[in-house]
């Protein structure tokens, strides 16, 4: 199994979920500091690649199925806002509409592209993406490409359901409300101010923000043996706001 994003937050927890289930789970991750950390908790193999260079995703699949002789699941939780804030659409560039489309869609096809093929003759195979509640509806953090990054993400999840689907590939998403997974989210969160943050919780059917731990049963759920006839589905996991 390749999990993304596996330097913190989601994709961590997913991984460690993974591993106590007794799977042989691969890292990766941009974050060298944060994905080597991870790789030594877990003892885990790691792989360093930007998600939007094809020919890096490629490689990773390929050094997965190196070490480990298949790849049965590739759960794609990299990605996110690469930093940015929301601001009025005149004043976003090309580039940074681009590099948040690199991360989150690209990168999802581009390993998609390299594992079906590795999954087909075995018969078995788990697509895993984490979309967003932004991947169904705008985004609360105001970022217009991570909003439509996330919906193209949704469309992406039930194309390769289409194509895999015959050969024993399930793929499907999760699309979490308001996690509290990394600084970045962190830093959303206390720009909401006291009354913003009562309110989002207010809004919570649960009366509370989700945990990366919430998300990683949800992906796990999603992608068990026994789930081979869940595919192409968009699992909202927000504690009912939706």
């Amino acid at each position: 199994m390749l999990v993304t994003g596996a330097a913190q937050g989601i994709g961590l927890s997913i991984a460690t979920r993974l591993k106590a289930n007794g799977a042989i789970v691969h890292l990766a991750d941009f974050d060298a500091d944060g994905l080597t950390k991870s790789a030594a908790a877990l003892q885990a193999p790691m792989h360093r690649f930007d998600l939007g260079q094809r020919d890096a995703c490629h490689a990773a699949i390929e050094s997965v199925v190196k070490q480990s002789g298949r790849i049965d699941g590739v759960y794609h939780a990299g990605g996110g806002v690469r930093g940015q804030v929301g601001r009025p659409s005149e004043e976003v560039s090309e580039r940074d509409w681009r590099v948040i489309f690199e991360a989150n869609v690209d990168g999802a096809f581009f390993l998609a592209q390299a594992a079906g093929p590795k999954m087909k003759p075995n018969g078995f195979g788990r697509f895993l993406f984490i979309a967003s509640g932004a991947g169904l509806r705008p985004s609360l953090t105001g970022i217009q490409a991570y909003t439509a990054a996330k919906h193209a993400l949704v469309g992406l999840t039930k194309q390769l359901s289409w194509e895999y689907g015959p050969f024993g590939i399930t793929s499907n998403a999760v699309a979490p409300g308001f996690v509290l997974s990394n600084p970045t989210t962190q830093k959303q969160w206390e720009s909401y101010g006291p009354e913003g943050q009562k309110r989002l919780v207010e809004s919570i059917h649960t009366k509370r923000l989700g945990t990366p731990d919430d998300i990683a049963y949800a992906a796990l759920m999603l992608t068990a043996p026994e789930a081979g006839w869940i595919s192409g589905q968009i699992l909202s996991v927000d504690g009912g706001r939706s």
